[in-house]
């Protein structure tokens, strides 16, 4: 028997029948609902482990925090690689790979659209952590599906079901009514939430694009966001006085401290990983929903951990309609809506 691939390549989408371009919701495998609750778990991890290095510790430097993930994430992926556990490319044995034989420069470049989309989101996602409390954080980032739908239009002349449609409509709308009372807002906050957004959602149709254009698997593409962005991001930080501002950090050698930068370093690669074989097992859209239903979980260990918003009714009935929307688009994606 031929050797299995290690993953899924990137480029295999299920979508809807048709040929009216209509996404009409395909039934999710098994394979894919792992991945989607994969992703979830992750991120909830993620924003919590991001979230205490950045407010309960004040440490000062977002980017440096994204440098690290970086750094240990492409150190892993290649122990991983040198030991045969894992490939690089769709469909290589794990026993022909050779530590020698990592990715070639014109695929290296071929990705740059991806790894600089990556850095985009990856800085942007991490600033908007500090700027707004968490409940708050989670309600704005609900919007993404809507920017990540306007992409797929631009992109592939991408339609959806009303189903679909209706579904976003009330995630967009729950957003609204669950941060009413939150507007004597940070303006720069909110701002920088909205550009984490946009990006998260350029970020995702690269992963289509790329991913279905190159032979590479998800831990390849994870390895070129590394080589890629992990030099530029060192440059910027070193040339803003981060690395120094972080030599001085006086919780720098905290145990504390410390495992809370490492679990964000492991989580954020199990969160890449996730996010990758989410999109190529389901959708870039269904990606971003699977961000709204974890939600549930991030606001409320943000209440119990971090505080935040007062508990007010209005504020749970914006966060239980677009728990609901994500629920709708849920059982239409699970069982295959056809109209």
């Amino acid at each position: 028997m031929a050797p299995k691939s290690v993953l899924l390549p990137v480029s295999d989408r299920r979508r809807g029948g048709g040929g009216d371009g209509i996404f009409k919701g395909s039934a999710m495998s098994k394979r894919g609902a792992y991945a989607a609750l994969s992703y979830m778990a992750c991120a909830v991890l993620l924003v919590m482990f991001n979230k205490a290095a950045l407010s309960s510790y004040n440490f000062p430097c977002a980017n440096v925090i994204t440098l690290f993930q970086l750094i240990v994430s492409t150190c892993i992926l290649y122990a991983m690689k040198c030991w045969k556990i894992i490939s690089f490319t769709a469909g290589e044995p794990r026993t022909a790979s050779d530590a020698a034989n990592l990715v070639p420069l014109e695929t290296l470049l071929h990705t740059l659209p991806l790894s600089s989309a990556y850095l985009l989101y990856m800085l942007a996602s991490m600033e908007s952590v500090r700027g707004v409390n968490v409940p708050m954080y989670t309600t704005l980032r609900r919007t993404t599906v809507v920017f990540t739908m306007i992409v797929e239009y631009l992109l592939t002349r991408q339609k959806y079901s009303s189903s679909v449609v209706g579904s976003v409509s009330l995630i967009v709308f729950g957003a609204f009514v669950a941060g009413a009372r939150d507007f004597s807002f940070d303006a720069y906050g909110y701002f920088i939430v909205f550009i984490a957004n946009i990006m998260t959602a350029i970020y995702l149709a690269a992963i289509d694009s790329v991913g279905k254009s190159s032979s590479l698997n998800s831990f390849g593409l994870m390895w070129c966001n590394g080589l890629v962005c992990g030099p530029i991001l060192f440059l910027w930080t070193y040339s803003r006085g981060d690395l120094e501002l972080t030599m001085n950090f006086p919780h720098l050698y905290s145990p504390g401290f410390l495992a809370v930068m490492l679990l964000s370093s492991i989580m954020a690669i199990f969160l890449n990983y996730s996010i990758f074989l989410n999109t190529s097992l389901n959708s870039a859209v269904t990606q971003t929903m699977c961000g709204n239903l974890k939600d549930f979980f991030t606001v409320g260990f943000g209440w119990l951990v971090f505080g935040g918003l007062p508990f007010d009714l209005l504020n749970i009935i914006g966060q239980c309609l677009g728990f609901v929307g994500s629920g709708l688009y849920a059982y239409c994606k699970l069982k295959g809506s056809s109209h």
